[in-house]
C-alpha cells in the first residue's frame, strides 16, 4: 500500500478562478480519508487529479513518495470506484471483475481465476457470477464495481460518491461493507462525498473543502467539537449550528451575554476556556449545536416561537424564531435556531417554548469567522488551514 501527498495542488480552467486552490493533504498509508464539501467545491476535481483524469495546473502529487504528476492513470496503480458503477453492460459479473486483469496482461488464466474468486468470496458475489449488470440491484452492482477495483491489488482506492445512487437503507449497508473491506485490506482510500453523514461515519479523518480551499482536516469528532471556522461549524452537523451576533457587558461581576430582555452571566470556567472575560467579549459571533438547547422554566428560559417540527420518534427537531433582540449572524436572514429535544413533550408549529442554552458549549468566532483561541482543544488540536 502507499501514502498519497498533495502539495499545493491547483486546478485552473481556461485562466478562470482556481477550481482547486493550493490544496495540501497527506493521506497516510492505510488511512481512509474523506473529502467533503458542497456541490462545486472542487472535491471531485481534486480526486480526478489524483487519478490522473485531470491535468494538474500547479503543485505536486506524490503516491508512495514518488512524484506522479506526469504518469498516466495506469502507471499510478490506483483503482477508482464511480457513482455510476461504470460496469460493462454486455459482460457478466465474472468478466467485469476479470477485465482489468485481462487488460493488464502477463497473468495466467489460473492466477486470474484465483484472484477473481478471492474477491468474489470476499464480497459475497458468488451467486451472481453469470449475471449481467441489468439483472442486479444497485447495491449488488456497486459491490461488483468494488470487486473490480479490488482485484487489481492497487496501492490506493479512489471513490467518487459511490453511494449517491442508492436508497437510504442501502447506503447504510454499503457504508458498513466499504469500511469492512477497507479495514480488512488496509488499502489507502480517498473518498469524496457531499454527504456529511458519510463523512462523519466513515473517515479516519475528514477534510472539508469550500470553493477549492481546504478549510479543516481532522478526525470526525474533533471536526464536530472544534470547527476551525463558521463554514465548518455550519456545514458539519445536522441540523446546523445556531449562530448569532452577541451583545456583551459586565453582569454581577462576570461577563454577561444579552438574551431577550436581560443579561445572563457566563460561568467563569467558560470564560477561562476562551482566554478570560475580556478575550471572550471580543467574539463577533457565537454558536450552539441543536443538542445544547434544553427546555426551561419561565424564569430562566428564552421564549421562542416554533416555526417547524420534525418528529423522529425518539426525539424531535424544532426550528424556532429567535427574538428580535438576538441578532442573526447572517443579516440577510431572520434569526433562527434549531433544537434537538426528547419526545416526552410534543411541540407544534406556532407554539411558544421556553428554551435554555447550555453556555458551557458555546462556540466563539472572530470577525473573520475563524474560531477564537480555545484552551479546551490544546490537547486535541485539529489540523486547520487558513481560509
Amino acid at each position: 500500500m502507499a501514502s498519497i501527498s498533495l502539495k499545493q495542488l491547483c486546478k485552473n480552467y481556461d485562466g478562470n478562478d482556481l477550481a482547486v486552490d493550493h490544496l495540501s493533504l497527506d493521506i497516510k498509508d492505510g488511512e481512509f480519508l474523506v473529502l467533503v464539501g458542497p456541490s462545486g467545491c472542487g472535491k471531485s476535481t481534486a480526486l480526478r487529479m489524483v487519478a490522473g483524469l485531470e491535468d494538474i495546473s500547479g503543485g505536486d502529487l506524490f503516491i508512495a513518495d514518488k512524484r506522479v504528476n506526469d504518469l498516466t492513470p495506469r502507471q499510478r496503480n490506483i483503482a477508482m470506484v464511480f457513482q455510476s458503477y461504470a460496469l460493462y453492460p454486455s459482460k457478466t459479473v465474472y468478466d467485469n471483475i476479470a477485465f482489468p486483469l485481462r487488460m493488464q496482461g502477463g497473468i495466467s488464466k489460473a492466477d486470474m481465476h484465483q484472484r477473481v474468486m478471492a474477491v468474489v468470496e470476499s464480497l459475497e458475489l458468488g451467486e451472481y457470477l453469470g449475471r449481467l449488470p441489468k439483472a442486479m440491484s444497485g447495491g449488488q452492482r456497486q459491490r461488483v464495481a468494488m470487486a473490480r477495483a479490488l482485484v487489481r491489488e492497487p496501492v490506493a482506492f479512489l471513490m467518487d460518491e459511490p453511494l449517491s445512487n442508492l436508497d437510504a437503507k442501502l447506503r447504510v449497508q454499503m457504508r458498513s461493507e466499504i469500511l469492512e473491506l477497507q479495514r480488512r485490506t488496509r488499502t489507502t482510500t480517498l473518498y469524496v462525498t457531499h454527504d456529511q453523514v458519510e463523512a462523519m461515519t466513515m473517515g479516519d479523518r475528514v477534510a472539508v473543502l469550500d470553493y477549492g480551499v481546504l478549510q479543516q482536516v481532522a478526525p470526525p469528532q474533533e471536526l464536530y467539537r472544534y470547527p476551525a471556522n463558521i463554514f465548518v461549524a455550519t456545514f458539519i452537523g445536522s441540523p446546523s449550528m445556531t449562530l448569532w451576533q452577541p451583545t456583551w457587558q459586565p453582569h454581577e461581576g462576570d461577563l454577561g451575554l444579552h438574551l431577550v430582555d436581560r443579561f445572563v452571566s457566563i460561568p467563569r470556567e467558560v470564560c477561562q476556556r476562551w482566554g478570560g472575560a475580556e478575550a471572550m467579549a471580543q467574539a463577533a459571533q457565537v454558536g450552539l449545536r441543536p443538542e445544547h438547547w434544553r427546555r426551561a422554566n419561565t424564569q430562566d428560559g428564552l421564549s421562542v416561537e416554533v416555526l417547524s417540527v420534525e418528529h423522529l420518534g425518539h426525539e424531535q427537531l424544532i426550528s424556532f424564531a429567535l427574538p428580535p433582540s438576538v441578532n442573526a449572524a447572517d443579516n440577510a436572514k431572520s434569526a433562527r435556531g434549531q433544537a434537538r429535544l426528547d419526545s416526552q413533550i410534543l411541540h407544534h408549529v406556532g407554539e411558544h417554548v421556553m428554551l435554555q442554552p447550555d453556555l458551557s458549549q458555546l462556540h466563539c468566532f472572530d470577525v473573520q469567522g475563524k474560531r477564537c483561541p480555545d484552551a479546551e482543544c490544546t490537547t486535541a488540536t485539529p489540523e486547520t488551514v487558513e481560509s
